[in-house]
């Protein structure tokens, strides 16, 4: 039996990685205005914040329905594909609620619930993709061994200004002004498939930045080092290199990738957000 990995657009990976890895993405949808637009095809983070320049109003994002899921699993299946599917986890989004309204008229289709978004999704889809190519798992399988890691998924991010939370409904008013004020830069957290606020940072952002990947190091000391992501919304070089000068000091990981998140991500987070993202569960018995 043959096996797709397929995804929802927000596990911000690079086109180069989703091509190497073959996989299907489904574009997840971005409001600006009256016009529906898809992620990362024709709307991208840049339009994002023209857009709130622009009118001072956030855009909406928006799940696709059962209908456009079984029309995009549809000609997989009939080429003789099984079906992991991973996308942004049932709490954020109702994607995994259609998912599964659609896949009840399908056979051959295995959803996984990652619980987070970005690229601790994509953690988990080229965890999928790497159980895939042995060649040694049914889809069914795959499906569950990546379950089982989902709660390993380490993703968390740094956020320079709380305005986008505020302006999505995920922050008060209370905590965004007392943010900009004191200037904190807090670190959001996903856990248990939510995002909670973790450790707050002081300066500039390229400091906190170092400061914010030191940290989680040190409180997710158990890293599968097959892969780390930096992702950010946008961000300067500086940031960038912060993280990746903490990281290539740390010196385990065998790759460090570097990813920009894409337009639906960049909706809730704003401008430079930037978060380091791996599996806290070892480097033995995954495979």
């Amino acid at each position: 039996m043959k096996i797709k990995i397929t995804a929802d657009s927000t596990i911000d990976l690079t086109e180069e990685l989703i091509k190497k890895y073959d996989i299907a993405v489904l574009p997840l949808v971005v409001n600006l205005g009256e016009n529906s637009l898809y992620d990362g095809v024709n709307v991208f983070p840049d339009d994002i914040y023209k857009y709130v320049e622009e009118t001072g109003d956030l855009p909406k994002t928006g799940a696709r329905s059962p209908e456009d899921f079984k029309e995009f699993f549809k000609p997989l299946l009939d080429e003789g594909y099984e079906i992991v599917h991973l996308g942004i986890g049932s709490d954020f989004s109702c994607c995994f609620q259609n998912l599964n309204i659609a896949i009840q008229e399908l056979t051959g289709v295995y959803p996984v619930d990652s619980q987070s978004l970005s690229t601790g999704t994509g953690l988990l889809v080229l965890y999928a993709c790497d159980l895939a190519k042995t060649g040694k798992y049914t889809a069914k399988e795959i499906a569950e061994k990546v379950q089982n890691r989902v709660k390993d998924v380490q993703a968390s991010f740094v956020i320079e200004k709380l305005k986008f939370l505020y302006k999505g409904g995920r922050c008060s008013m209370l905590s965004m002004l007392g943010a900009n004020l004191l200037k904190i830069k807090p670190s959001i957290q996903v856990v248990d498939g939510r995002n909670v606020v973790g450790k707050k940072y002081f300066g500039n952002m390229v400091s906190c930045v170092k400061k914010y990947t030191e940290d989680t190091l040190e409180k997710y000391n158990n890293p599968d080092h097959t892969r780390v992501f930096i992702t950010y919304s946008t961000a300067t070089p500086e940031m960038i290199e912060s993280a990746k000068e903490v990281l290539n000091n740390y010196g385990k990981f065998k790759e460090i990738i570097v990813t920009q998140a894409g337009s639906v991500i960049n909706c809730h987070c704003g401008k430079n957000t930037l978060g380091v993202l791996y599996l806290n569960d070892g480097d033995e018995g995954h495979i």
